[in-house]
């Protein structure tokens, strides 16, 4: 079933007051006024009296102003729930210091006391003030504090999907330009390269759409790229793909590798550097492993360059930390290395 708007206030007013920050000091208070009370009262039924106030006091002085006042303490109605509340704590104070004990016909207590009912009242406006203010701040903070870490994980996820669907635009232009030199000198290399970019264009939209794919499809989207630069000059490099069996179905986050394997080309072959670009993929301890070497040594990132810190952020996001990449440079070459779980990205993150 469910509650009506103020069930929801009394409810969670009530379970907010069972916090031990709250719980503590209301116990000590209470305590308090009961065992002077009890102390300084003749009357058998001090003791119950005492005990009855309290809990009325703790369970409806801050439920009523958080029912009269659920977005704060205003006056927008011209005070008329201010008056209600000091109507509703003036009614419980003497229904329950007065009138009860007058039909129970018990004696004079401390707590029924004229002076000492007054100030019960008192303690019953402001405490049900102070307790429904902290409570309502602190639900409104908690409230803010989950809209903030929304918003700042949907501004994270928007940026990380524009950044998922990047492609080199130099390349894209770079290879149209040659397929429409190659329509004029060779038609049967226009046609293998205008259905291989096709494809890699088709690969790459359904990237930016999926959560996840598997790991094949990553890796015929890093060889379709390698192939396009292969045939704009077959003399570039040297191509070796050598992949363990039974990783291709492992889910990883689309478009993670893509940006690696164009700066392998960028920053080795294209730069001058010729030589073997070498793909491994490989399986230790219940780890998948990506190793991306190409000729040429790392300088390291560029002054706003967005591949690799791109990589690293997307797989700090998509796995919680516990994916690894590294980059390294030795003997002319340049080795990328990505350690993923082959349990695959974290449930419910867009990366």
């Amino acid at each position: 079933m469910k509650l009506s708007p103020e069930g929801s206030i009394v409810r969670a007013t009530l379970l907010a007051l069972m916090a031990p920050k709250r719980l503590a000091p209301l116990l000590l208070v209470s305590a308090s006024l009961v065992l002077a009370q009890v102390r300084f009262s003749r009357d058998p039924l001090a003791l119950p009296l005492g005990l009855l106030m309290c809990l009325i006091f703790v369970a409806v002085a801050p439920v009523s102003y958080r029912v009269l006042f659920p977005e704060g303490l205003d006056f927008s109605h011209g005070g008329v729930r201010l008056a209600l509340y000091g109507a509703v704590g003036s009614g419980v104070v003497l229904s329950s210091g007065y009138v009860l004990p007058k039909l129970l016909r018990m004696a004079p207590t401390f707590l029924t006391q004229p002076v000492n009912l007054a100030v019960c009242g008192a303690l019953y406006l402001v405490g049900g003030w102070g307790l429904g203010r902290d409570i309502g701040f602190e639900e409104s903070l908690a409230r803010e504090r989950a809209r903030a870490a929304r918003l700042e994980l949907e501004a994270e996820q928007a940026q990380l999907l524009a950044l998922r669907s990047h492609l080199d635009p130099h390349f894209l232009f770079n290879t149209l330009n040659a397929i429409a030199e190659w329509c004029r000198t060779d038609g049967a290399v226009a046609e293998a390269a205008v259905l291989r970019l096709s494809a890699m264009l088709r690969s790459v939209l359904a990237g930016v759409r999926s959560a996840t794919w598997p790991m094949e499809k990553e890796l015929e989207l890093l060889r379709t790229l390698f192939e396009l630069h292969l045939l704009r000059d077959p003399e570039l490099f040297q191509l070796s793909f050598e992949v363990a069996p039974g990783l291709g179905e492992v889910p990883v986050p689309p478009l993670m590798l893509l940006p690696l394997a164009e700066n392998a080309v960028k920053h080795g072959p294209a730069a001058g550097h010729r030589g073997r670009i070498t793909l491994e993929l490989s399986s230790r301890d219940g780890e998948l492993v990506f190793t991306l070497e190409n000729p040429g040594a790392s300088k390291g990132p560029r002054l706003g360059s967005t591949g690799l810190p791109t990589v690293e952020r997307r797989l700090a996001l998509a796995y919680g930390g516990k994916a690894r990449f590294s980059l390294e440079s030795a003997e002319g070459r340049t080795r990328v290395t990505v350690t993923l779980p082959r349990s695959g990205p974290l449930l419910g993150v867009i990366t």
